[in-house]
């Protein structure tokens, strides 16, 4: 039996495309090794190409595979196939593009020696490329990707050029792998996409995104629906009334804002603006109970001020993040923005993202204050231990992670159970009791 090792580098939608591969080989016959442990026949990395240092990483593991094994056949796959240039890529001996995943087992047994191209432009590409899984890989949720590509062009991002226009899953797709990931025993899905909120845009029938949302209600088994990254502007009275009428949906929303400033907002080319972002959150919480609503938010970009830090600052302390993801601005070749005069010093962005940092450790803390003395429902994931004791760890619906002490009852992962929050201690570890 042929050995096939897997790198995965970037995001949720890629580590689904990586275990859908990983499936693909698995059933080609070939045994999955990890990779750079033992050497493999067959090499595969599903690249990123967000930044220029993922670019690097991208690189660095194609030849590390080339490395591991002078004689194996190593893939190139993703994002960073399709913006690097071929002298970036020659360790590689298939490059496969990002609509062509699903052709992986074929393009391996194809190969004749040379370096394949990719054939077609991402950006002409008009259908979703159908992979598949039946179940988690390790853990106790499923991430289901049931959308590709991305129409909006931010002056920062280089996603749109490399993963091409907005494309998506067909809803039957879509149920029939909820259904087999249902049947896996999997508790919670998670739907994500590149542009998760323009589900069903290219669609001539009219589906939205509540549309597929409202049909995955229905499946039996599936007891939480967590949502990927979401469009603010998406979050309208109408949407949000018909998503609480799902009660499997998981309160946990992430809003992408960027920045809190309106005119660093325009410089982005985001298409809303902060009192749009605010009317979405307060939407959220006239219809939920304390939602946990998360972020992405860039510190130091091309000409912003002091001033218009501030106002971004000032924001998301009014908003009252549970949590926000903090990413000093980073050039990208390529992009707009990269393109932009004004760029700031890595300093000013280090001082930056360390003050929003802050900001999120304070916010953080306060919003997993408010569980102690509540009961939540946790969905298990595994044991860890910490200082010595070992806990039971898992996360309510609000994505807050719960650990509670194996002396306490004898519990099973993958199982939701109830906890009594009883505190939240050091580097905000939320304490609880099993009331089983």
């Amino acid at each position: 039996m042929k050995k096939c090792a897997l790198h995965n580098l970037g995001c949720k939608v890629n580590s689904y495309e990586t275990q859908a591969m990983q499936q693909m080989m698995t059933e080609a016959g070939y045994e999955i090794v990890p990779f750079g442990t033992e050497a493999a026949d067959v090499y595969i990395i599903n690249t990123c190409s967000v930044t220029n240092i993922a670019d690097q990483k991208s690189r660095q593991m194609i030849h590390k595979a080339r490395k591991l094994n002078p004689d194996a056949i190593v893939v190139a796959t993703g994002c960073y196939v399709e913006s690097a240039n071929k002298a970036n890529r020659t360790d590689a001996d298939i490059l496969i593009g990002n609509n062509e995943k699903s052709r992986l087992v074929e393009l391996i047994e194809e190969y004749a020696g040379a370096v394949r191209p990719i054939n077609e432009s991402i950006n002409s590409v008009s259908c979703f490329d159908e992979m598949k899984i039946d179940g988690p890989e390790e853990h106790t949720r499923a991430f289901v990707k049931i959308q590709d590509g991305c129409n909006r062009f931010c002056t920062y991002c280089i996603i749109p050029y490399v993963r091409g226009r907005i494309r998506s899953r067909r809803p039957d797709d879509v149920l029939d792998e909820l259904t087999r990931i249902a049947q896996s025993g999997c508790k919670e899905v998670v739907l994500t996409g590149i542009h998760l909120s323009s589900y069903g845009m290219d669609f001539s029938d009219g589906t939205t995104l509540i549309d597929i949302i409202e049909e995955a209600q229905q499946i039996e088994g599936i007891e939480r629906i967590r949502l990927g990254s979401l469009e603010p502007l998406i979050v309208t009275e109408d949407f949000v009334r018909r998503l609480s009428a799902c009660d499997k949906v998981c309160p946990h929303f992430h809003l992408s804002l960027q920045s809190g400033c309106d005119e660093t907002l325009k410089r982005m080319n985001r298409k809303y603006t902060t009192e749009e972002y605010m009317q979405g959150v307060e939407i959220l919480r006239k219809y939920y109970d304390n939602p946990a609503i998360t972020t992405d938010v860039i510190a130091g970009f091309p000409m912003e001020t002091e001033e218009e830090f501030s106002e971004t600052l000032d924001f998301v302390k009014k908003v009252g993040f549970y949590e926000m993801h903090v990413f000093k601005y980073s050039r990208r070749k390529g992009t707009m923005a990269d393109a932009m005069s004004g760029q700031l010093t890595d300093r000013v962005k280090s001082e930056r993202s360390a003050r929003l940092i802050a900001v999120n450790e304070e916010l953080s803390h306060e919003y997993r204050m408010k569980y102690v003395g509540r009961k939540v429902r946790v969905l298990l994931e595994e044991v860890v231990n910490i200082d010595g004791v070992d806990y039971y760890t898992g996360f309510t619906d609000t994505y807050v992670r719960v650990h509670i002490p194996t002396a306490d009852k004898v519990l099973q992962t993958n199982e939701i159970v109830s906890v009594r929050v009883t505190g939240v201690e050091k580097k905000d570890i939320v304490l609880g009791v099993a009331e089983i």
